[in-house]
């Protein structure tokens, strides 16, 4: 299994660990074990480093479940929060937004049709409607699919749902892979979503069910 990615915020970092994250003045060197356990730990993550990040984000690449389906009410243990793969209904979610949240044994299996599914966790009267707008913002920075048919309303395979069951305010998921941030950070998830879009087992763009 590939190393989890971190991307770090430093500008909300302690003063002192901002000044010593950023070198010596000798030309980069560390200048202390705290500096060179930073510089090693960037060189071991398997993707950019991002200091650009707006807080705590998290891409890891969790072993792939077989995608068995089972018969709808089926207890299903995932080993990721939020799943990347595994057992699930023979059923999938539209590709659509829902206000209420949508059961993993659903949209599990959009991931197999190469979906993305965007999650958050809200404890707010409002709903977040912030967080929203700024998942289908991402939702909307993706390329129109071939697969898919705009004429029946469907132009990408993403499903946006709330999920109580998180334990990060926003997340998001693809066939073997998922995203956790500790807010709603655009740019990472939008490269996120890019790059694992359409990379499920079943590649094809069939819109699901609306209303369960």
């Amino acid at each position: 299994m590939r190393r989890p990615v971190l991307f770090a915020l430093w500008l909300a970092a302690p003063p002192a660990f901002v000044a010593s994250a950023c070198g010596s003045s000798d030309g980069g060197a560390p200048s202390s074990a705290a500096d060179a356990a930073v510089v090693d730990e960037r060189q071991r993550l398997d993707a950019p480093f991002h200091p650009d990040a707006s807080c705590l984000v998290t891409i890891d690449e969790p072993p792939i479940v077989a995608a068995l389906h089972v018969a709808v009410g089926t207890p299903v243990h995932y080993q990721s929060n939020p799943p990347s793969s595994g057992p699930h209904y023979p059923y999938w979610a539209a590709f659509q937004s829902f206000a209420t949240p949508v059961d993993p044994r659903y949209w599990v299996h959009d991931l197999e049709h190469g979906a993305i599914v965007l999650l958050y966790k809200c404890d707010a009267a409002d709903g977040c409607p912030g967080v929203v707008a700024g998942l289908r913002g991402v939702a909307d920075a993706l390329p129109d699919d071939p697969l898919c048919n705009k004429a029946a309303g469907v132009r990408v395979r993403v499903v946006l749902t709330p999920d109580p069951d998180l334990d990060v305010p926003v997340a998001a998921s693809a066939w073997g892979w998922t995203y956790k941030a500790a807010c709603l950070d655009v740019p990472t998830l939008t490269s996120f979503a890019l790059e694992h879009y359409a990379q499920g087992g079943e590649n094809l763009c069939v819109n699901g069910i609306q209303q369960f």
